[in-house]
């Protein structure tokens, strides 16, 4: 009976939240549908848009790119002792950092959000069988106390620029989740009940809730009525998964889907022709970002294990030229993964252009020489050939796997195109390191974000390990590992941008990832809503629906 008053009593703000035009659900197209609803187990650009209406992390950067608290009541400083310096039990120096959760936080079905919520997530996450992203945090977080119902301290075994950013560390309802995981942690990643009870309602803490999944196809919102805070404008939100965009686009214009979400939506060109054809209809808004799309590259893969190879392949790619053609100049050209929006950005490391005639003396010296047919051979015979890979279904990146395969063939280097969709794509052959080659993808980050998931050997998925990690290439740099440890604990901004300058200096000469542009992403959204403040990193717009409004 407790619980039904409290759930009764929590509906009352969504009275006043009615639409007097009528428009009471949001449809939005997206590209990709999620591997999994786990907020904690791989990171996928899909499954953050849809969870950011349905959860609350700790903390997140906001669309001024300032970190600040979302589910905590304050962030964390050294200044209101809310973070002190300590000893660790090793000798070393380490942080204490003690967050407090918002009063108001509850799950879906009426359980407050809570301390042990916290510690269960890290214990699950400090069990390697587990396969959480974002090892390091858990290796870091030596200790976590619970000191009341809503208040934690976390006991950090180094002392960081960013202590108080969580990331991905985030709550996980115990109540339902703890005893899944302790009955078997290793198969916890096919059990849990974000994957298995989707709809539970107690799985989420947002101002909506997922009520319907329809697998490959789209995800069904309504409100949270536990939600305590602003209330959303809309009752249900539809998030549809398109994943050709061409068809994404007809069906915007055929009214079936209200928006396509910038973080997964039509490339800058294929928007801005529709802007132009529909500028009284919808607003395109194109936000330049954190968002890094590369070729991951193969290590295993014999001759992409030398570094003359990635360099030529990279030398004979006239990106410059896609940029123009394709997404008409909108896109960045990439040097390294460390974009020039980023105040660690380096910009005495020179851009890469296009040079096929240094290229072809770059795998003339790694033995490969042109055959009959044009393709190089090394001296057993064997082809240049190499397995070209994306996300089946996104024209933009279709068009630019065309354009490479022509300019590589010039070269005397094969690539065979074989694409997926998003989900096989991200949760198996990425993940599980099966792909044979090059793999067309981006990378969404933080502002300042060190990117030890993607580059530190330690990161490399193993199956030991449950498949967690984002080193998905296999790079290992004995110098790049010891640069990712130092960069976070050094407190100076100056001394960090030195090694900053270091990491992107071996970067461009190794080439761990074969760096194309840094994306720009265009939000269409009806000329009747209101409130969407594209971000540019990884915290999708999603995470603060409730300032969405209907003109």
């Amino acid at each position: 009976m407790r619980r039904a008053l409290l759930l009764a009593a929590a509906t009352l703000p969504w009275a006043a939240a009615a639409q007097p035009n009528g428009r009471d659900t949001l449809t939005i197209g997206i590209t990709q549908y999620p591997s999994t609803f786990h907020p904690n187990i791989e990171n996928m650009a899909a499954k953050s848009y849809v969870l950011g209406f349905a959860r609350r992390p700790l903390t997140v950067y906001d669309p001024d790119w300032r970190l600040a608290c979302m589910l905590c009541e304050t962030l964390p400083t050294l200044g209101n002792g809310l973070a002190a310096l300590e000893t660790t039990p090793e000798g070393k120096p380490g942080i204490r950092v003690t967050f407090r959760l918002r009063a108001d936080a509850r799950w879906g079905d009426g359980t407050p959000v809570s301390a042990e919520d916290l510690r269960f997530a890290w214990e699950a996450g400090r069990e390697a069988a587990t396969g959480f992203g974002g090892t390091e945090f858990y290796r870091s977080a030596h200790a976590l106390e619970v000191v009341d119902a809503r208040t934690i301290i976390l006991h950090l075994d180094k002392v960081t620029f960013d202590f108080a950013s969580m990331g991905d560390f985030q709550p996980l309802p115990a109540h339902v989740e703890r005893p899944r995981w302790q009955a078997d942690p290793r198969g916890y990643r096919n059990r849990t009940a974000y994957d298995t009870e989707t709809t539970n309602p107690a799985l989420w803490s947002g101002p909506y809730r997922i009520t319907g999944v329809q697998p490959g196809a789209g995800v069904t919102l309504e409100r949270n009525p536990a939600w305590q805070g602003a209330a959303p404008a809309f009752r249900r939100i539809q998030v549809r998964t398109v994943e050709n965009t061409a068809a994404l686009e007809a069906q915007l214009l055929a009214g079936q889907i209200d928006m396509v979400a910038g973080e997964l939506g039509l490339p800058v060109e294929q928007a801005a022709a529709l802007e132009r054809r529909t500028s009284w209809r919808f607003r395109v808004v194109y936000k330049p970002g954190l968002i890094y799309e590369h070729l991951d590259v193969q290590r295993d893969h014999p001759a992409l294990a030398d570094a003359r190879v990635r360099q030529a392949l990279l030398l004979s790619a006239d990106r410059a030229q896609i940029v123009a053609r394709l997404f008409e100049g909108r896109q960045t050209l990439a040097t390294t993964s460390v974009n020039p929006l980023d105040p660690m950005h380096d910009a005495s490391v020179p851009v890469v252009g296009f040079d096929p005639t240094r290229a072809a003396a770059l795998l003339d010296a790694a033995g490969w020489t042109r055959g009959p047919d044009g393709i190089r051979r090394n001296a057993a015979g064997e082809r240049l050939s190499l397995e070209l890979m994306t996300t089946a279904g996104n024209r933009a990146r279709e068009a630019v796997q065309q354009v490479l395969q022509g300019m590589w063939r010039q070269a005397g280097i094969e690539a065979r195109i074989r694409n997926e969709p998003p989900r096989v794509f991200f949760a198996e052959t990425l993940s599980k390191r099966r792909f044979q080659g090059l793999a067309m993808f981006a990378w969404i980050s933080a502002p300042e974000g060190v990117p030890r998931s993607t580059l530190h050997s330690d990161e490399i998925p193993t199956e030991a390990r449950n498949w967690s990690g984002q080193n998905y290439g296999g790079y290992r740099n004995a110098e790049m590992d010891a640069l990712l440890e130092a960069i976070p604990t050094e407190l100076d901004a100056t001394k960090r941008r030195a090694l900053w300058a270091r990491l992107q200096a071996i970067y461009a000469e190794e080439l761990p990832s074969l760096p194309l542009w840094f994306r720009a992403d265009a939000h269409v959204w009806p000329r009747w809503l209101d409130g969407i403040r594209p971000t540019g990193h990884l915290n999708a717009t999603s995470l603060w629906v409730e300032e969405w409004r209907v003109r």
